[in-house]
């Protein structure tokens, strides 16, 4: 672990510091639209346009490092996530908002890929898992202490729009000044859908629910704290709660992936979310609960993400699980698209009240169609299942198939005792959450 900080340091302390300016400006736009008194369906397309933004910079932006160069794709997106952050208060309006969330979107998007081909590219075999864990954790901690900041300001000023853009530009010193030379970007072409679901329905209606419930957590959640009267503090407390769920309960989720029928785990997690979810409408006033609510949920739902791709590898050969990697990451998108303006139209018919049924219909029918799925096809038992590795779901393509291949390759040179084959917390993800069987 040491040895991985020494030589990737400066690349996670500058993910580190894109994760906080990308948190705080997220949560801080749903409080400041709720100040600025944009309707509801508003601000749900404001924060659709963030998750459209991020799918098509996944889609573009490996031909665009292929053609210029890290370097320069790099400079140019953070150059434009500063400017957008700083035109935020300046230009006050839902549909120039919606504008600046697609770009904003499409840039961390492109960020992330190709900062994660130089982190991905300093590390060995031997230290990759540890890398991927580490990067795992930063991720999550910077999601975290993002929220911390949102009481630092005035969100109805224009201070709390200056930090995140002086973080993001301070962000890029670090992993320009000490990268190594440029690696070579590739990645596998997608599967296409209809191979992908036939290979793995569960895995495609899992993935597809599980984008909507991610964007209804991350673009709407300060939007319903502040319909239900919620302080910025506790708004931010309240967001914090789902990234830590996410953070702490990955492992033991994890754990319990590599022992017991996918299925029943995807079905267990996900009805317990479900429940939770509807805990958290009949709980709205009432702010202690609503954040053992949200951490529930977050923790519930985010291993799922994990879970959902590791289940669909279980019935794929070695050399397509990163293609099937790139069409799971394009399912989620598609619904991360749509969550906020379907959680919008929700909150509108049934009041703030209608985020958490948005939620939990989303966990339910996740809960309902791996139960009918464990009618239809025989479990795939533990000992052969394939490697399960905690990834966050901002994490792009880069990231998914080098966790993949660094999982796999343990798994082969292991032995076949599962718990010989599971790194321990020292090595594993997020305190220990990355797993491998």
């Amino acid at each position: 672990m040491l040895e991985v900080l020494k030589s990737s340091w400066a690349l996670l302390l500058g993910i580190l510091l894109l994760m906080v300016g990308n948190g705080l400006q997220s949560t801080l736009l749903g409080v400041r639209a709720g100040i600025e008194g944009f309707s509801t369906p508003e601000i749900s397309l404001v924060m659709s346009a963030y998750f459209l933004g991020f799918f098509g910079g996944s889609r573009i932006t490996p031909g665009l490092i292929r053609r210029v160069g890290h370097v320069r794709v790099f400079a140019a997106l953070g150059s434009l996530i500063s400017a957008v952050l700083i035109l935020y208060p300046t230009v006050v309006d839902p549909r120039a908002w919606v504008v600046l969330r697609v770009i904003i979107g499409f840039c961390f998007s492109g960020v992330y890929v190709t900062a994660e081909s130089w982190l991905n590219n300093a590390v060995g075999n031997e230290t990759r898992g540890q890398a991927l864990s580490l990067y795992m954790l930063v991720q999550m901690l910077g999601l975290v202490s993002a929220q911390g900041l949102l009481v630092l300001g005035d969100p109805s000023g224009f201070v709390l729009f200056v930090i995140p853009s002086v973080l993001v530009s301070i962000a890029f010193a670090p992993i320009l000044l000490s990268v190594n030379p440029t690696p070579a970007f590739e990645t596998a072409k997608p599967l296409r859908l209809r191979e992908l679901f036939a290979i793995s329905p569960l895995g495609c209606v899992g993935i597809f629910l599980l984008g909507g419930v991610f964007s209804a957590q991350f673009g709407m959640a300060a939007v319903y704290g502040g319909r239900v009267g919620l302080s910025v503090g506790q708004i931010s407390l309240f967001m914090a709660a789902f990234h830590a769920g996410a953070l702490l309960l990955q492992m033991p989720v994890g754990w319990l992936s590599d022992r017991v029928d996918r299925r029943a785990l995807i079905l267990s997690v996900a009805l317990l979310a479900g429940l939770a979810a509807l805990g958290g409408g009949l709980l709205q006033e009432r702010f202690m609960p609503l954040l053992i609510v949200a951490f529930l949920v977050g923790g519930l739902s985010g291993p799922l993400y994990s879970l959902l791709i590791a289940y669909a590898n279980d019935f794929l050969e070695a050399d397509d699980m990163a293609a099937a990697a790139g069409g799971l990451i394009f399912i989620n998108g598609m619904g991360a698209i749509a969550g906020p303006l379907i959680t919008g139209g929700m909150m509108e018919l049934f009041g703030p009240g209608g985020f958490w049924l948005f939620v939990a219909g989303l966990m339910l029918a996740m809960a309902g169609y791996a139960g009918w799925r464990m009618t239809r096809r025989a479990a795939v038992p533990p000992e052969e299942a394939s490697a399960y590795v905690g990834v966050s779901p901002t994490a792009s393509a880069v990231v998914v198939e080098a966790a993949r291949e660094w999982a796999s390759e343990v798994a082969g040179n292991a032995p076949d005792d599962a718990s010989a084959r599971a790194p321990g917390p020292g090595s594993g993800g997020a305190g220990g959450e990355t797993t491998a069987t």
